[in-house]
């Protein structure tokens, strides 16, 4: 926390966009710098998270990167969640994020997981948008917390799904491509769209 106080300015926001994709939020967070608690620190977290525009939001959701699943669950669970997220994507436009219960096994996270996304493809735009940037909210404070106990040294993103037996589980759970197949690369358009190259 005080390596994060006493950081310039360039090097506080690249540890606080480890937190938060969106550059607006991370240039606000280091500008109301010192935090003279964690308290502080998680409660200008929150502030800045809840006036997070429409394209902040896209922006920050741009920066979620996909991780394989891990292989718990069993097939069905993975391929019912890969056509859920796909379903997801399909409809909203972005990547499906959910903080996960730090206390959570594999197995119950990946439930959790699928039940969320049932659940939230039943929303309407409007309805998804809050609920997104809730849960992205909610990443970004268990993500802060441990920017804060790891001393503000900037770190790598923390995973979207950390593994079994991992000290941390704080983060978004999206499935990876199935085995065997290439990823598609996406890129935020800096507009609130993501671009898919060589497609129109």
């Amino acid at each position: 926390m005080h390596l994060l106080n006493q950081a310039a300015s360039s090097a506080a926001e690249d540890a606080l966009r480890a937190c938060c994709g969106s550059h607006r939020w991370a240039r606000r967070m280091a500008a109301h710098r010192p935090y003279p608690t964690v308290a502080a620190l998680l409660a200008a977290g929150d502030e800045a998270a809840y006036d997070l525009t429409p394209g902040d939001l896209a922006e920050a959701l741009a920066g979620e990167a996909t991780t394989a699943l891990p292989d718990r669950g069993g097939l069905a669970t993975h391929t019912a969640l890969r056509a859920a997220h796909a379903a997801y994507e399909a409809k909203f436009g972005h990547a499906f994020v959910v903080a996960l219960d730090p206390g959570a096994g594999p197995a119950a996270a990946l439930n959790h997981t699928l039940e969320s996304l049932r659940e939230r493809l039943g929303h309407d735009e409007d309805t998804e948008s809050a609920a997104t940037a809730e849960q992205l909210r909610r990443i970004c404070r268990a993500r802060l917390l441990r920017l804060a106990d790891t001393g503000g040294h900037p770190a790598q993103r923390l995973p979207v799904f950390t593994a079994p037996g991992s000290p941390d589980r704080a983060g978004s759970l999206t499935p990876g491509p199935p085995r065997d197949t290439q990823p598609i690369t996406r890129r935020y358009d800096g507009r609130g769209r993501w671009t898919v190259p060589g497609r129109a």
